[in-house]
């Protein structure tokens, strides 16, 4: 057992007094794990848009002051009683959703939609005793999505924790804990395209490239980036993509130009931007008789979306997905070897890197579109 297991840790972290307020670095009491749950020393953080998104406190309950952060890799510092997949010394990615292991979608090899461990935003306590595990001076300080990593400690449940390969660099695979894997998972898992098949890409952030990076892995052979920034689409040229649309350069309908383009459709389009036009064009922009479209991005909360029903019945698939379809304990530690074979490039992802006691630049960054990925060190 490591020497600080069953105390109190006092540690550093990043809270968010206020919305839209830059995050202070402050001393903080980290509680030791409960039952189910894991204490993870975090080396390495980075920040993705729903870090953003809530920090400015868009559209849902605002929850402070709070420890954002979810896409992290770090060492298991120390155990809760009745967990037996992790000990002290593991190297592991913390995921903002989790995998039970018990609930029917646990069970089903179809979904990765755990009962009692999918995406929570509005919790800010532990599931075991509805209490946090951070404080200051005896006010609690409220958790998010369960994995609060913009923290030197943080505890997380054990079922969203995911044991990974010690050789691997947690600098590099900290991103596959959310952005990276829901892009790529939504086309390798869920799109499937085949060798030399055609995928247009909705969106050039994060997910979106990440999204090309699957095809460009599946063998895709016309990656069609569709983006409202055309200068997004030099970057995007790494990740595979070969053609690019500006829907803003015609004035047509852009599943129009892309049906042109590609003599009737697509063969599989993913749809990462939130955006209804985007996904009603996703949809429509595909082929006939055999394409699919994939949404993943999330769209504000009263939206519908509107398409002919003739569309389904020329054979065209609509599906949805969430993190990729990974199951986060199942799924992520073959992902991670996927880039220790070379087959997955991480790199091209990270944009800048800064310390921990700077990781407001990295909001700076986000927040002027010049980043993909920040990568946050934890140790200075």
């Amino acid at each position: 057992m490591s020497s600080t297991a069953g105390q109190v840790i006092k540690c550093k972290a990043a809270v968010a007094w206020e919305a839209g307020k830059p995050l202070v670095i402050e001393e903080v009491e980290v509680a030791p794990p409960q039952a189910g749950e894991v204490r993870l020393k975090i080396l390495y953080t980075s920040l993705c848009h729903t870090d953003v998104y809530f920090w400015e406190a868009k559209g849902q309950t605002p929850l402070f002051p709070r420890i954002f952060g979810h896409e992290a890799g770090g060492i298991v510092e120390s155990v809760g009683e009745g967990v037996t997949h992790l000990k002290p010394g593991d190297h592991a990615l913390p995921v903002f959703t989790g995998e039970c292991g018990e609930c029917p979608h646990c069970k089903s090899e179809e979904s990765n939609m755990c009962d009692l461990l999918r995406i929570n935003t509005d919790r800010g306590v532990m599931i075991h005793d509805s209490e946090t595990r951070f404080s200051i001076k005896g006010k609690p300080i409220y958790h998010f999505v369960g994995t609060s990593t913009f923290s030197e400690y943080t505890v997380v449940h054990a079922g969203c924790v995911a044991k990974v390969n010690p050789a691997a660099p947690l600098d590099k695979i900290c991103i596959l804990s959310c952005g990276i894997c829901t892009g790529l998972g939504a086309t390798v898992n869920v799109a499937k395209p085949k060798p030399g098949s055609s995928v247009a890409i909705f969106g050039l952030g994060a997910v979106g490239l990440a999204a090309a990076e699957g095809a460009r892995i599946s063998g895709a052979s016309r990656i069609i980036g569709v983006d409202l920034v055309s200068s997004r689409f030099e970057l995007a040229k790494k990740f595979g993509v070969n053609e690019f649309v500006n829907p803003k350069d015609y004035n047509k309908p852009v599943q129009e130009v892309i049906a042109e383009m590609t003599n009737g459709g697509v063969d599989r389009a993913v749809e990462c931007t939130g955006s209804i036009q985007a996904m009603i064009s996703a949809f429509e922009c595909v082929h006939d008789g055999w394409g699919v479209a994939v949404l993943v991005g999330v769209p504000s909360k009263d939206d519908a979306f509107k398409t002919h029903p003739v569309n389904f019945l020329n054979e065209r698939t609509l599906k949805g997905t969430f993190y990729g379809n990974y199951k986060p304990r199942t799924d992520l530690p073959a992902v991670v070897e996927k880039y220790m074979n070379g087959e997955l490039e991480l790199e091209k992802f990270i944009t800048h890197t800064v310390p921990f006691s700077e990781i407001n630049k990295a909001f700076d960054y986000m927040l002027k579109g010049e980043s993909i990925r920040c990568i946050i060190r934890m140790e200075e």
